[in-house]
């Protein structure tokens, strides 16, 4: 789990072709690896890899075809600037929201606009993600949790600070940059509730199976 407060930028060093999928080696930058093992979790531009080996300028992590095909991971190449979080501990100050780095979709970025010394950046809405992005609600981009400011049909408007743009990737976004989106965990599971509600769950079932006490 991580909270989507960015930690520190890196780069992608080499993407290998190995046994039918890829493995990822990422300069992690400023990035304190000092506290992390193999086996543990980092945020990669949003999705959470497993560092399977640890050098002294970063990690390595595997790279499945179903992350391949659901992510940016399709078009990154070697430089590629990625976002890093490490995973949360239970001592973490949560600054930011529940993120899984599960990634959901892949958007487009659709028109970028100054806003004093903040930029607005309004995003392409996939029509199935839609119902999931509710203005004032929360969205992580390529790992960062932003708010929603404004959504419409098609789209929906980041207002990005300056301390924001400046400690992570969002600085060298232009329109039509592609970028990884996860919907806010809780809206997964709140759906989940009302779907099982439909389909005959009541608050006795969810008693008598220990979901209530």
């Amino acid at each position: 789990m991580f909270t989507g407060i960015i930690e520190a930028t890196g780069r992608i060093a080499q993407m290998t072709p190995k046994g039918g999928d890829v493995q990822v080696r990422v300069n992690s930058g400023d990035l304190d690896l000092s506290d992390v093992a193999l086996g543990d979790s980092i945020a990669t531009n949003g999705v959470c890899l497993t560092v399977v080996e640890l050098f002294s300028d970063g990690y390595a992590a595997d790279v499945s075809n179903e992350t391949i095909k659901h992510t940016g991971f399709a078009h990154y190449k070697a430089g590629q600037q990625v976002n890093l979080e490490k995973a949360m501990l239970p001592t973490t100050r949560f600054g930011g929201h529940m993120v899984s780095g599960h990634v959901d979709t892949v958007c487009n970025v659709a028109a970028i606009y100054d806003n004093g010394r903040a930029k607005d950046i309004w995003v392409s809405l996939p029509k199935d993600v839609k119902k999931y992005i509710v203005k004032k609600g929360s969205i992580t981009i390529d790992g960062i949790s932003l708010t929603v400011n404004d959504v419409n049909e098609s789209q929906f408007k980041l207002t990005i600070v300056p301390h924001t743009s400046g400690q992570t990737t969002l600085d060298n976004m232009s329109v039509g940059t592609a970028v990884n989106v996860e919907i806010d965990l809780i809206a997964r599971y709140v759906e989940q509730l009302i779907g099982a509600k439909e389909q005959g769950v009541s608050m006795d079932i969810l008693a008598r199976t220990g979901y209530l006490k």
